[in-house]
């Protein structure tokens, strides 16, 4: 028997994360809201059950959540983003090799002998270690240890552990196709169309026919379902193709200079990212949005576009240009609710091209900031910044339900008393 794919996927992920630090949590109904307090974007089992849904509006269902005394949290994602490293972490070592596909899931590549003891020693491991239950599906295809997954997950009597075979006649027939992976709507719209309605109508249909109806991709599917791997790890990431950041305001900005100082702020964030992965724009885009839901205010949604005169990704080189693009689409008289930056073109730090006519990266520049970025992660987000980012910043987000970065700022570690 050849190696076997497995999915470990974090229960309920960030409100889990949260219960780690508040045990008070655990049993509770628990919502995560969006940025600046806006929408549901995760739920506990608990809250689930109550009917809330992904996406919906906080302030319509506030008397739901009193009712049911639903423990509302604004996001903390330097606490999420840590703790989903930490767990990543615990199960590289123990595994052959490993594919991290979102911040709470990640296949792994087992052994043919390693099985369902194997699964759960994994999950009392990363719980022990890290305190997140998680649920694990395996499978001969990556396909099939998704679904083996949601298995796990979604009936309690599998106790967080299923393993399944491209013979799973009654699991399959069970799936919609919309819930197989890289199936979505559109696309099972158009197999019920034809008759094609669960997992176990895909797998049995006429794989000339579906090549020609779902393309290259389609057919991968199908072979996956029945049990032939086409989906090999992606061990090592492939390469972004761009890097964006963009936040909603805490209060409507109307002036020039309060934009000026979030899409600062914003520019400075999506620099420290390109610095991170070693990587240079070549390009760069800014937008601006008012608010779509208020229609008694004047709506004013645009954006502009610049190519870079070298690739970069120091701060200041690339604040200039994002200020220059937003004084251009600036309009007087509207409130904005949004700004963000985006920037695309990427190349790797070493692959970068030397241009006879614009001036490179100065290597001195590149030295400040890598200092600013240390300085930055020591002592605290946004420790040192500069000038055009403000100081006030009274545009910020709303997150008045936020938990501490229990993992990641020191001045809220957990503090032992005696």
């Amino acid at each position: 028997m050849s190696a076997r794919f497995a999915l470990l996927d974090c229960n309920n992920f960030y409100a889990s994360c949260e219960r780690v630090f508040d045990p008070a949590l655990i049993g509770q109904p628990v919502v995560i809201l969006s940025n600046n307090d806006g929408c549901v974007i995760a739920r506990s089992e608990e809250s689930k059950k109550l009917g809330i849904a992904m996406g919906a509006p906080a302030f319509r269902h506030r008397e739901l959540f009193r009712r049911h005394k639903v423990r509302v949290l604004s996001s903390n994602f330097a606490l999420y983003g840590d703790m989903s490293a930490r767990v990543m972490n615990v199960i590289a070592p123990l595994v052959p090799a490993m594919e991290i596909y979102s911040i709470d899931e990640a296949f792994l590549c087992i052994g043919p002998d390693q099985g369902e003891g194997f699964a759960r020693f994994l999950r009392r491991t990363v719980r022990q270690w890290t305190g997140i239950p998680v649920s694990i599906g395996i499978g001969p295809t990556k396909t099939l240890a998704k679904i083996a997954n949601r298995v796990a997950k979604k009936q309690p009597q599998h106790n967080g552990f299923f393993e399944i075979s491209a013979a799973a006649q009654e699991i399959l027939s069970g799936l919609d196709c919309a819930d197989i992976w890289g199936i979505g709507r559109r696309t099972a719209e158009k197999l019920a169309l034809a008759g094609i309605r669960s997992a176990r109508d895909l797998q049995q249909a006429d794989i000339v026919w579906v090549r020609r109806k779902l393309g290259v991709v389609g057919e991968r599917i199908v072979r996956e379902l029945n049990g032939f791997s086409c989906l090999a790890l992606e061990e090592i990431p492939p390469s972004k193709q761009s890097i964006a950041t963009a936040r909603s305001f805490g209060h409507r900005i109307e002036s020039l200079d309060e934009l000026e100082e979030a899409l600062a702020t914003y520019t400075a964030r999506v620099a420290e990212k390109l610095r991170a992965a070693k990587l240079f724009a070549t390009h760069l885009q800014v937008f601006v949005e008012t608010n779509t839901f208020n229609s008694n205010q004047p709506q004013h949604h645009a954006a502009a576009q610049t190519n870079l005169p070298a690739p970069c990704n120091t701060t200041p080189r690339l604040i200039a240009p994002a200020l220059e693009l937003l004084r251009r689409i600036y309009r007087p008289g509207h409130f904005y609710k949004k700004t963000g930056v985006i920037v695309g073109g990427l190349v790797r730090e070493t692959s970068v091209q030397s241009d006879l006519f614009a001036a490179p990266e100065d290597p001195s520049r590149r030295a400040l900031a890598a200092v600013v970025d240390r300085l930055n992660r020591k002592l605290g987000d946004r420790a040192i910044r500069y000038g055009s980012m403000g100081v006030t910043q009274g545009w910020s987000m709303r997150q008045e339900r936020r938990s501490k970065k229990f993992t990641t700022r020191w001045s809220e570690l957990i503090v032992a008393k005696a």
